[in-house]
């Protein structure tokens, strides 16, 4: 996930604070782990010392985790599908091969650039359809993990992010986007994983020349099933200030299969809860660090 709306940003930044200071994170549990504050993107980390792969995808809760200093990491869908039939209006868009490119460039730092893809949708009213098609926005992020890179029971980070206006055919943003996100992982009991995030982001709508408030709440658990197969439940809220947006409420489940310590296949569908959000977006795609 990149960005999009949310609520009570302030309320979620409360609970994440709570759960850091309950579960100890400022301070890495679970032993001593390696230094590997040497190393840079032109000094990579060993193989035998990478961290467990923790990708952002596949549900929207970005993961607090970075790439290991020299090492890059592709996050892409081969393809996602999304249906919304709203007011009389049916939408139906198909994104193909939108990618996040990750570079580590220190061991707490990696920095990564998200393109859009190829977009093709259709809109269909009473009387006739429009269709485009293009490209879309490119987005550069900068992932700063502030604890619990390399160990201990949570982890946190911040991560900035710019939206630059690349997309064709009026399907992306028409002026320069930002924000930032704050993304927390706690391990539970029982092999659970929490993931929650906060975010706000400055967005503009077209014509228009102000930028209002966008705001994200996200709560996302993940428990391995059988073997290298493991899945998630999600809730996300995503609600901007903008008076013509409403509230973007989603049910998000998925699976992720660990091929190998370095490739990851996953797939789930997004449902949507509140009138503003898209019906459902199934979606597939694949993770590799090299």
């Amino acid at each position: 996930m990149l960005m999009s709306r949310g609520r009570s940003w302030w309320l979620s930044s409360v609970v994440l604070s709570a759960v850091a200071a309950e579960t100890g994170a400022a301070q890495p549990a679970w032993g001593a782990a390696p230094d590997k504050s040497g190393y840079t993107l032109f000094n990579p980390v060993p193989q035998e010392l990478l961290r467990e792969l923790s990708p952002d995808r596949p549900d929207k809760t970005e993961s607090p985790y970075t790439v290991d200093a020299g090492h890059f990491q592709m996050e892409m869908d081969f393809a996602n599908f999304t249906y919304n039939q709203t007011d009389g209006t049916t939408t139906r868009a198909w994104i193909v091969a939108p990618f996040n490119l990750k570079a580590g460039l220190l061991n707490n730092v990696d920095f990564q650039l998200a393109f859009g893809g190829y977009m093709h949708a259709n809109t269909h009213v009473a009387g006739g359809s429009t269709t485009q098609s293009g490209i879309g926005d490119l987005t550069t992020r900068l992932k700063i993990n502030l604890w619990g890179d390399d160990g201990g029971r949570a982890a946190f980070a911040l991560l900035p992010f710019v939206t630059f206006p690349t997309s064709t055919d009026n399907l992306g943003t028409q002026a320069v986007e930002g924000g930032i996100i704050f993304p927390l992982a706690v391990k539970l009991p029982r092999n659970f994983n929490l993931g929650l995030e906060t975010a706000v982001g400055f967005l503009r709508e077209d014509n228009v020349s102000n930028y209002h408030g966008d705001f994200i709440n996200s709560f996302t658990v993940s428990h391995d099933l059988i073997g290298r197969l493991a899945g998630f439940v999600e809730l996300f809220s995503d609600i901007s200030t903008d008076p013509h947006s409403g509230w973007v409420g989603t049910v998000d489940a998925g699976l992720t299969y660990l091929v190998t310590d370095n490739v990851q296949l996953d797939g789930g569908c997004n449902f949507g809860v509140t009138h503003a959000a898209d019906d459902f977006n199934p979606f597939a795609g694949i993770t590799v660090r090299f």
